[in-house]
């Protein structure tokens, strides 16, 4: 299984801003986005939302740093949700689900307008935007076509939501950690 992003990009890390931990278990969505080409290994985590009044605006990656056998490379997605009103990075809470055992999260990139509307092996922003995140450097990246289609867009909304499907570690050299995600939309 290859990595399902190779990223690069619009950098700025606010971790210490961090001050809304709550999370919304509850909250609606209009729409589910995926990508379609995921791989079949592992199980799906819990939906986690963006606490009501918040959207994503940012991520950050688990990834794995190449190793000599067994590499993993992407491990999890993190999505960083701002209000809508005040459009602050500074004033943001965190959500991810299910991710996998290696890796060191990377550092937060944030729309520069806007917020995340759909994914592939890169987001893009309600404004135009793309986002690549700091991943592994293998793979053909060059026209983002190579890493399978694009998602639906949240149309008129932006993501507000995520799942992943992540497989536990099989204990003889093989494994693949994160193998598909969804994203919600909630408007």
């Amino acid at each position: 299984m290859s990595s399902l992003l190779v990223i690069t990009g619009l950098q700025v890390s606010v971790q210490a801003g961090e001050t809304r931990p709550e999370q919304s278990f509850s909250r609606h969505y209009k729409s589910e986005l995926d990508v379609g080409n995921g791989g079949r290994w592992g199980s799906w985590g819990q939906r986690k939302m963006c606490p009501t009044g918040t959207y994503a605006a940012g991520f950050s990656l688990m990834v794995e740093d190449p190793i000599e056998g067994d590499d993993t490379a992407l491990n999890g997605i993190r999505l960083h949700c701002i209000d809508k009103a005040s459009n602050s990075h500074h004033d943001y809470a965190s959500v991810q689900s299910d991710v996998g055992s290696w890796g060191r999260w990377t550092d937060i990139k944030w729309c520069p307008f806007g917020f995340l509307t759909d994914f592939q092996s890169t987001f893009k922003c309600s404004r135009g935007s793309f986002l690549l995140g700091d991943g592994t450097h293998w793979g053909n990246w060059g026209d983002w076509g190579d890493w399978g289609d694009w998602s639906q867009t949240c149309e008129g909304k932006e993501i507000c939501g995520i799942k992943a499907q992540v497989e536990e570690p099989q204990g003889f050299g093989d494994d693949t950690a994160l193998n598909d995600v969804r994203m919600f939309c909630c408007n």
